[in-house]
């Protein structure tokens, strides 16, 4: 993963331009500190305080035997389970072919986040649905003396993004949280206003502050194509930590095209883990 390297007087500061740039929170980021400023005389201090960060990845889990039990979400192999069916499968793959006995008509679709929505009723255009979220999110901007720009941006016809950005975006990592868990809550409360102003369902409405959903993806990724390539190694299975239902698609999107490794999800929310398993 990559590491961004900041400097500062202290090394409180560096590390908080660290995570600006990042767009993370603290709990979220790996910092070290390679130079501390040197104590000089009478008190003062020389240099600069020197650090280096990046996103913190989810860590694997102890390897696992071949033969646990589960589904593979990406791939289809069918493996019986005691618990009820995986509706995972319905979520977190599109397109993935299964055998018509061994699923129920309910998990053919795609994980997404629970933030979609149904197709945008008459009468409000996604531009005005935008648009009111915007005045919601700079409203409360202003009521927490945060100055940040609210950027409109229509993803395709059923989606609409609002993204929180600021030069420097040092007091944006509060609207983050630990692992995104407040950029998440935001995201429902403005979803909340929006539809309290339409008079039926709105469309799918994302939020994100300085680009973290971004580098979040990214960041999975490239922690998941290593997972990846130690499983085909080593030819055992591995299972993450717990993840949210996004990540968990992060993953899985991530290694779709890797013939080498299939996923899967096991567990239940919020301990439903991804397993990445040798094809």
């Amino acid at each position: 993963m990559d590491w961004v390297e900041t400097t500062g007087k202290s090394v409180d500061e560096a590390t908080d331009r660290a995570l600006a740039h990042l767009g993370v929170h603290r709990d979220d980021a790996e910092v070290e500190v390679l130079e501390e400023p040197k104590a000089g005389l009478f008190g003062r201090v020389r240099g600069e305080a020197r650090v280096r960060a990046r996103v913190r990845p989810s860590g694997p889990r102890p390897k696992r035997s071949r033969r646990s039990g589960g589904r593979d979400e990406r791939r289809g192999s069918d493996k019986p389970r005691a618990a009820k069916p995986d509706g995972d499968a319905r979520k977190e793959k599109s397109g993935t072919k299964r055998p018509d006995a061994a699923k129920p008509k309910s998990a053919s679709r795609a994980e997404r986040p629970s933030t979609k929505e149904a197709p945008v009723a008459e009468g409000i255009s996604l531009a005005e649905q935008g648009k009111i979220g915007k005045e919601f999110l700079e409203g409360l901007l202003a009521s927490m003396n945060i100055k940040a720009q609210v950027e409109v941006k229509e993803l395709d016809e059923e989606t609409v993004e609002l993204s929180v950005n600021a030069n420097p975006p040092t007091e944006l990592g509060v609207l983050v949280g630990p692992r995104g868990a407040t950029l998440q809550a935001l995201q429902e409360v403005t979803r909340t206003v929006v539809q309290s102003k339409s008079p039926a369902r709105t469309d799918r409405i994302l939020v994100d502050v300085a680009q973290y959903r971004e580098r979040r993806v990214a960041a999975l990724g490239r922690f998941a194509e290593q997972v990846a390539a130690e499983v085909v190694e080593t030819g055992e299975e591995r299972a993450l930590e717990p993840m949210s239902a996004a990540d968990r698609k992060a993953v899985h999107d991530a290694l779709t095209n890797n013939t080498a490794v299939a996923t899967r999800s096991e567990g239940d929310d919020p301990r439903r883990f991804v397993v990445i398993a040798p094809a």
